[in-house]
């Protein structure tokens, strides 16, 4: 059990990525704090794990961030490890795309990160080996049509995990996934951009190396792996995981 009685934060827990996280870490021994806006999905998940702890509410409200600081410390004594996951598009280019699209999806993919890291930093610090894993996407590095906003916070979020590295070392490790077409509700959504949905998806599939997309259970298990002791000389980095397509 490679993360047993290691007490994790979670965010977007109630779908794809990061319920599938959240359930590797649960059978690797640890204890959680999940955090999703979906009520009935977060509270499944809290009965399915029964060592979880099911935080609902908006990760760009920094109040809700330090509350799930407060939830982990309360209830565990102690934090090790944030896996953030939440994410929205914000779809529509640059003309299109109405303000406010543009904040939410900037507030939520990249300020969300800050908030929950400042509140949680001083706990992390009093631990001998702390963790924190942003999921990033293959959009910070190649664009996407429509995705303005998106490929812009995801950018972002790679060169906020790039510093925090730095200033953390050595005993909190920060690194990055960015995973490529992932099948998840938030990859169907993504495919909206495009004029004929599943057919963009099946492209998307077709155009990987290993022409596939990928699962929620292939992240979780690299997420498991840069959390965990087996990398414990790898921080500060990006590790993609696409099925080869951005070397297409």
């Amino acid at each position: 059990m490679k993360l047993r009685d290691k007490v994790c934060i979670v965010t977007g827990a109630t779908s794809g990525m990061g319920e599938a996280i959240a359930k590797c870490f649960s059978c690797e021994g640890a204890f959680l704090v999940l955090s999703g806006r979906n009520l009935e999905s977060g509270k499944a998940l809290e009965a399915e794990l029964s060592n979880a702890i099911f935080v609902p509410g908006d990760v760009t409200d920094p109040s809700y961030n330090k509350k799930l600081v407060q939830t982990a410390m309360e209830n565990y004594g102690k934090l090790d490890i944030l896996s953030l996951n939440a994410g929205i598009l914000g779809l529509g280019n640059v003309q299109e795309l109405p303000i406010d699209t543009w904040r939410h999806t900037m507030d939520t993919n990249l300020s969300a990160i800050f908030y929950l890291c400042k509140y949680a930093l001083p706990y992390l610090q009093k631990q001998p080996k702390g963790n924190i894993l942003v999921n990033a996407s293959i959009a910070a590095f190649k664009s996407f049509p429509n995705h303005p906003a998106y490929c812009a916070s995801k950018a972002a979020s790679v060169a906020l995990m790039k510093q925090m590295a730095v200033d953390y070392a050595p005993n909190i490790r920060v690194n990055a996934i960015c995973p490529g077409p992932v099948d998840t509700p938030l990859l169907w959504e993504s495919a909206k951009a495009f004029e004929n949905p599943r057919t963009a998806v099946e492209n998307a599939k077709r155009t990987t190396l290993l022409k596939r997309l990928g699962t929620p259970e292939d992240i979780s298990k690299l997420v498991l792996f840069l959390v965990s002791d087996d990398s414990s000389w790898i921080t500060g980095t990006t590790v993609t995981i696409d099925g080869g397509i951005i070397n297409t």
